[in-house]
């Protein structure tokens, strides 16, 4: 079994374990009336997302990353690992990610908190302990009109994705595990659900692993435009000859090949034996020179196996926070 895919099971079982340890002045007046009603008009516009198409990103300089994500391991049950990173990076996420088991209800309490800091929350549905016939045959509608009518009550956008990093044999949804058609059958009726019970404010994240000698082709696994918004690659530095063009660029191309969506990097890390600083530097470089979304950091430490010590914690390294900071600015 190659590093990568061995990493994977380990950071698996992580969100699992993570789940159960942390339970988560007269024409004065006028005029500031008159802006206070304004703001209230963009506000409600900015976090209403009620289109089921993708929002337009926030406005921004065009050397700024658009959307910058994290995944802390005390989510959803907790918001304090966001805030510390924020606080670490000196700039807020406007993506903070989750990771929700079948069966898990909608955690809208941490929906809520990320709002109120201007963050989208992405949930990934992992298909775990079902059948993906079961799902595509409406087995467990009940399960996912629930979900969705939550989503739907919610209000705010919610990016979703299901069964990511499907093109890699590690997950029981994917590649040796699963037919693809299965898979693609399945997200189809789970977008269509969820648009029946009118969660237009659903944005769809297609998710695929960064190609390597043991993941399969990602075209085979593709639902079609109509039922994705986003596309989403996962992809890390471990190793000294990590670079951005090794990384993301061979599934990037693959995926262009049917594919214009908007693409996020949607997990990333640049371990210490990849070389952080350089690694960190050449992610953000590839980024804005691809035009990407942006990126979200599994800000995780790795414990375990041939990855101890790969460590994807900004706040554990002053050097690997200083570069990634830098690189933040541009």
């Amino acid at each position: 079994m190659a590093q990568r895919e061995l990493e994977h099971s380990v950071r698996k079982g992580n969100h699992r374990q993570q789940r159960t340890w942390i339970g988560r002045h007269p024409s004065v007046a006028v005029c500031t009336a008159l802006i206070i009603l304004v703001a209230s008009v963009v506000t409600v516009v900015k976090l209403s997302g009620t289109s089921p198409r993708v929002s337009p990103a926030p406005a921004a300089p065009s050397d700024q990353v658009r959307y910058l994500g994290v995944y802390e391991p005390g989510a959803p049950d907790s918001y304090l690992g966001v805030e510390q990173f924020a606080h670490a990076v000196g700039r807020q996420p406007n993506l903070v990610s989750y990771y929700s088991g079948w069966g898990e209800v909608f955690q809208a309490a941490f929906a809520r908190t990320a709002a109120s800091h201007g963050a989208t929350t992405i949930v990934q549905i992992d298909p775990d302990n079902v059948s993906l016939g079961q799902i595509a045959d409406g087995a467990d509608d009940r399960y996912l009109m629930t979900f969705a009518s939550a989503v739907a009550a919610f209000g705010h956008r919610v990016v979703i994705s299901f069964g990511h990093e499907m093109n890699g044999f590690w997950e029981p949804w994917g590649y040796h595990h699963a037919r693809p058609a299965d898979f693609i059958a399945a997200w189809r009726h789970v977008v269509t659900v969820f648009r029946h019970q009118g969660a237009s404010n659903v944005t769809w994240l297609w998710q695929v692993n960064s190609s390597t000698s043991k993941t399969g082709p990602v075209r085979d696994w593709w639902p079609g435009s109509r039922y994705v918004n986003w596309v989403g690659v996962s992809g890390y530095y471990y190793v000294p000859g990590n670079k951005f063009t090794n990384v993301f660029t061979p599934v990037v191309t693959a995926i262009r090949k049917f594919s214009q969506a908007p693409l996020l990097i949607a997990e990333t890390g640049v371990g210490p034996e990849a070389g952080q600083q350089r690694g960190i530097m050449n992610l953000f470089a590839g980024l804005r020179a691809e035009h990407y979304l942006g990126l979200v950091w599994f800000d995780q430490h790795s414990y375990g196996g041939l990855y101890k010590g790969e460590n994807w914690r900004l706040e554990d390294s002053p050097a690997a926070l200083t570069a990634f900071r830098a690189a933040l600015k541009g």
